[in-house]
């Protein structure tokens, strides 16, 4: 994909959050629940699912409550809601290598936006512990905020909308195969990011 990106092709740079800024670990989240809960994080892991009230806390129609309770049901664990929360942000485990320095770079060339399928228990825990690597960009759109979540349609034009230009001027980055093809339906451009090196060989692209 780099390969059609050249200096001033672009005017936008949008980025996930999970695995683009921030590194994620789902193992974190299961191995913590699990000592809670007394039993083997394996067991749970086999047993989480992205369901509808996975997607509907994300969009914002179900709160941090209400979630937990279903993933008592789901899990079937009897773990308190406070314990629960103490797993869930356990996913987070720093920045990605380097993206401090090519968002501060790239912020000099471009205005740089985030887009993030998250839910309000994790906005909450991000915002301050990394507000200085998210000081980066002028708006992070969040999906429990906007109402819309990744890969669907109406969240790309959503935020295509509010930053304000031509979908075919933005270039996303994202780790997920499933929201690049989202965002390449809606005609943005798109870099899968698999490692940092793909950040980078599209910033180079672009003369940054």
């Amino acid at each position: 994909m780099t390969s059609s990106l050249s200096p001033n092709s672009v005017d936008v740079l949008l980025f996930d959050i999970g695995r683009v800024v921030l590194d994620i670990s789902f193992d974190r989240v299961m191995a913590s629940w699990a000592t809670h809960a007394g039993c083997l994080p394996d067991d749970l892991a086999s047993r989480f699912v992205v369901d509808d009230s996975f997607k509907h806390h994300e969009i914002g129609r179900i709160d941090d409550a209400a979630f937990f309770a279903n993933l008592r049901g789901t899990l079937d664990i009897g773990i308190t809601d406070a314990q629960f929360l103490e797993g869930w942000n356990a996913i987070f485990t720093g920045e990605m290598p380097g993206i401090a320095a090519m968002l501060a770079s790239a912020g000099k060339r471009l205005p740089l936006y985030a887009f993030s399928n998250t839910n309000p228990a994790h906005i909450a825990y991000f915002s301050k512990q990394y507000a200085e690597v998210l000081s980066h960009f002028r708006t992070v759109f969040l999906s429990s905020t906007i109402g819309f979540r990744k890969p669907d349609a109406e969240a790309y034009d959503h935020v295509v909308k509010e930053i304000g230009v031509p979908a075919s001027r933005i270039l996303f980055f994202d780790d997920s195969a499933a929201n690049i093809e989202g965002a390449r339906a809606r005609g943005l451009h798109a870099v899968h990011v698999t490692s940092m090196d793909d950040v980078a060989r599209a910033l180079t692209a672009l003369g940054i």
